[in-house]
C-alpha cells in the first residue's frame, strides 16, 4: 500500500519575508536578498524570526501578512508573507528627542549638544548600565552594537548608521528630525548653557582670551565657558549643514 504523504512539506511549513532594501544591510552578506524563507517551529512569533534573520525589530517599520497589518507578537502561520519595512522616517518619538549614546560614539555626542538635542553619553558605562539609565530617563539608545538593541528589557532604541561622524549626524538627523537649538548646550556635560559677563568668568580664562573676546556663555552645570573662538568656523559649518539636512534644505 502507498505511504501516505504528509500533511505539511518543506515549503508551506515556513514563512517567506520581503525584506526591505534598507535593511538587507543587516542580513549575514551571502544572504542579502529580497526575499528569505524562514522555517516555523510552532512556537516563535513574528518578532523572533525576524530578528533570527539579523534584523533589530528597533529597525522595521509597521509589517503586514497580506493586506493586513500584524504586530511583532503576532503568530505567524504556515505560507505567510510577511512584508518587512524599515521605520519611516522621520520617527516620531513619544518623549521627544532625548538620546544617549554608547561608549563608541562620542564624536556624534558632541556634535548633538552643539545644536542643542538633549544628549547623554559616558565614555564608560557598560550595556546593562546604559539599558537602564535610558529606560529610566525614557531616552533613545543610539547605538551600532546590534546585541544591544535586541535587550528585551530597552524601551527604544536605533541603530546608527554610517562610520564616521558626519555619517552618523545625516542619519540621526533625516531619521529623528529634531528642532535644533545650536549653540545652548554644554558639549562636556549636556548641561544649558547661559550667557554671562565677562567679568564673571575673566579669573577663568587666559589673557589673550579676555583681550579677544567679550561674550561669553557658562554651563550651569558644570561650569565650562564657551565662546566663539578659534575653532569656531568648522564648528558654525557642523551648524549650517545640520540646519540645512533638517529643514531639507
Amino acid at each position: 500500500m502507498r505511504a501516505r504523504r504528509p500533511r505539511w512539506h518543506a515549503d508551506n511549513v515556513s514563512v517567506r519575508f520581503r525584506i526591505a532594501a534598507e535593511l538587507r544591510m543587516f542580513l549575514p552578506v551571502a544572504r542579502r536578498r529580497e526575499w528569505q524563507q524562514v522555517p516555523l517551529d510552532g512556537t516563535s512569533t513574528l518578532g523572533h524570526l525576524v530578528e533570527s534573520l539579523g534584523i533589530p525589530l528597533t529597525e522595521v517599520g509597521p509589517m503586514k501578512v497580506g493586506h493586513s497589518g500584524v504586530e511583532p507578537s503576532y503568530q505567524p502561520a504556515a505560507g505567510d508573507v510577511v512584508e518587512v519595512p524599515p521605520v519611516p522616517r522621520p520617527q516620531r518619538l513619544p518623549e521627544g528627542p532625548r538620546f544617549l549614546l554608547d561608549v563608541h560614539l562620542g564624536t556624534l555626542a558632541r556634535r548633538l549638544r552643539l545644536l542643542g538635542i538633549d544628549t547623554a553619553y559616558h565614555n564608560d558605562m557598560d550595556d546593562p548600565s546604559l539599558v537602564v539609565q535610558a529606560n529610566e530617563e525614557r531616552r533613545v539608545l543610539l547605538t551600532q552594537d546590534r546585541g544591544l538593541l535586541r535587550r528585551r528589557a530597552l524601551w527604544l532604541g536605533a541603530y546608527v548608521r554610517g562610520s564616521r561622524a558626519d555619517e552618523q549626524l545625516r542619519d540621526l538627523l533625516d531619521r529623528f528630525a529634531p528642532p535644533l537649538r545650536p549653540w545652548t548646550r554644554c558639549t562636556a556635560c549636556n548641561g544649558e548653557l547661559v550667557t554671562v559677563g565677562k567679568e564673571k568668568v575673566e579669573p577663568l580664562l587666559e589673557a589673550g582670551t579676555r583681550r579677544s573676546y567679550d561674550t561669553y556663555g557658562q554651563c550651569g552645570e558644570c561650569g565650562q565657558v564657551y565662546w566663539h573662538g578659534a575653532h569656531s568656523d568648522h564648528l558654525e559649518e557642523i551648524v549650517r549643514t545640520a540646519r540645512g539636512a533638517v529643514s531639507g534644505g
